[in-house]
């Protein structure tokens, strides 16, 4: 299971599904074990944001996920992230695209 799984069907999971599988997928990727739980917690409000959009019919465009990305690499020293996390949050954030 990888992130971009994760965000699959994102519009019909609600908000525990999407933490059942967020839980899921970092018990069983050792790729992720990593993450420490505050990142895991700006991944899922993250995710929760564009679930939202995506509910209502918004598409997600290519400058909300570069302004995003901006975001978090302007910050990523004050939330703690390392390459790797920024790597990982970026393929996420490039799924949403897809919606």
């Amino acid at each position: 299971m990888d992130l971009q799984d994760l965000t699959k069907d994102i519009t019909d999971q609600n908000n525990y599904r999407l933490a059942q599988r967020m839980e899921k997928m970092m018990r069983l990727n050792p790729g992720y074990k990593n993450l420490s739980a505050a990142n895991r917690t700006l991944i899922m409000d993250m995710i929760k944001e564009y679930q939202e959009k995506v509910r209502h019919g918004i598409r997600t465009s290519d400058a909300t996920v570069r302004k995003d990305k901006y975001r978090l690499y302007q910050n990523r020293f004050k939330l703690g992230l390392s390459p790797e996390d920024l790597e990982q949050i970026n393929k996420l954030l490039d799924s949403f695209k897809d919606y």
